[in-house]
């Protein structure tokens, strides 16, 4: 079973769609201009992040999803009853949405410099120090001639990939665009492997020097196998069988939209179990390999003496082909099959298809 625990609470802001001007979740007229924050507004998650430790503020953040007046709008807290603003009967008014999973903008940089008059400004300001102008989001700020992108990065611990946050002035890209660059870039490289090693490039008439085959036979008999620490429940016919549970502790961080201008940061957690055991099991194992090699185009396979309780495992073997191509180089290349390798006689002419990084990709009379 899943336990979970606050952790506390972040106050969120909220840019305002008259000026611009980024506000802190709890204040409910923009701090700029005076205008009241509309009920459609959007909480967003800061920047930085830090919990809230005024005991007020923390009140405010558990108090509940806000109300906007239902006959003139204005925004109340989720306590009231009457709107501070023209006393009308919040029981006609619309709380706000709550319980939305909120997404961590990405890192931002230090200063964010005024579009205004060009003034330096921490980038926890929302306003300019120097002319009182709102300053753009941190990881909108321009980096000299070019916009600096931004940078996706998950809420920690949370699993989810936030989306890029979108301003009224300049929008940074959307997600699907940077996807796409994404996509394109493996559609390169894709492209790049493909011409590269599977596509051929040349051509080149080659004679065939040398043949070289070896062959592998293996003897195997009933050993007993010794497993440790394997993960799930051992087999069936498995003996000296020694289980063991191994408990983790798994934790996820959420940040979830209280509705109020705050965020409520929660933590759960679940037990995950998971058995490892030790065991020995009876199997076929190699105890010997027996192996003979040649030049010639009809490869021997080795048939050594059995004990009772031995068989043969399964024969393979390995088989090269040389060339000498026209302008005094040397290719191998090595047959699928017995059969194939069989096609090869000394002297014999061929076509190599030559790939980009110089491989062989077949070979025609």
């Amino acid at each position: 079973m899943a336990r979970k625990r606050t952790v506390g609470y972040v106050q969120n802001e909220w840019t305002c769609p008259n000026c611009d001007t980024r506000n802190k979740g709890g204040t409910k007229t923009c701090e700029n201009c005076g205008a009241p924050q509309p009920e459609n507004v959007q909480f967003n998650l800061p920047s930085e992040q830090k919990l809230v430790t005024d005991e007020k503020a923390v009140k405010a953040a558990q108090a509940g999803a806000d109300i906007h007046c239902g006959f003139c709008g204005t925004r109340n807290p989720a306590t009231a009853e009457t709107c501070s603003q023209c006393g009308g009967d919040l029981k006609e008014g619309k709380a706000r949405e709550a319980g939305r999973i909120m997404q961590a903008p990405p890192p931002s940089p230090k200063v964010v410099k005024c579009d205004n008059c060009g003034t330096e400004n921490p980038s926890s300001n929302s306003v300019c120090s120097n002319c009182g102008s709102p300053l753009p989001k941190p990881f909108e700020q321009p980096q000299g001639k070019l916009a600096q992108a931004a940078v996706i990065a998950p809420q920690a611990k949370s699993g989810l990939s936030p989306a890029a946050p979108l301003t009224g002035k300049k929008p940074s890209r959307a997600p699907w665009v940077i996807a796409a660059a994404v996509l394109g870039c493996l559609a390169i490289l894709c492209v790049g492997a493909l011409v590269l090693f599977v596509f051929p490039t040349s051509s080149v008439q080659a004679t065939v020097t040398d043949v070289y085959w070896q062959t592998s036979v293996p003897v195997q008999e009933i050993r007993s196998v010794n497993y440790s620490n394997e993960r799930g429940s051992p087999p069936s016919d498995a003996y000296n069988v020694s289980c063991y549970d191994d408990s983790q502790e798994v934790c996820e961080q959420r940040t979830i939209d209280q509705g109020n201008g705050y965020s409520e940061v929660v933590e759960e957690c679940h037990t995950e179990t998971q058995q490892y055991c030790s065991y020995t099991v009876d199997e076929w194992t190699t105890i010997q390999t027996y192996s003979l090699d040649g030049n010639n185009l009809q490869p021997v396979y080795d048939d050594p003496s059995l004990a009772s309780d031995q068989r043969i495992g399964d024969a393979s073997e390995k088989l090269t082909i040389t060339f000498s191509t026209d302008d005094g180089g040397h290719e191998t290349y090595s047959p699928s099959t017995v059969s194939e390798f069989q096609q090869f006689a000394i002297g014999s002419t061929w076509t190599l298809n030559i790939n980009l990084a110089g491989g062989i990709l077949s070979v025609e009379p």
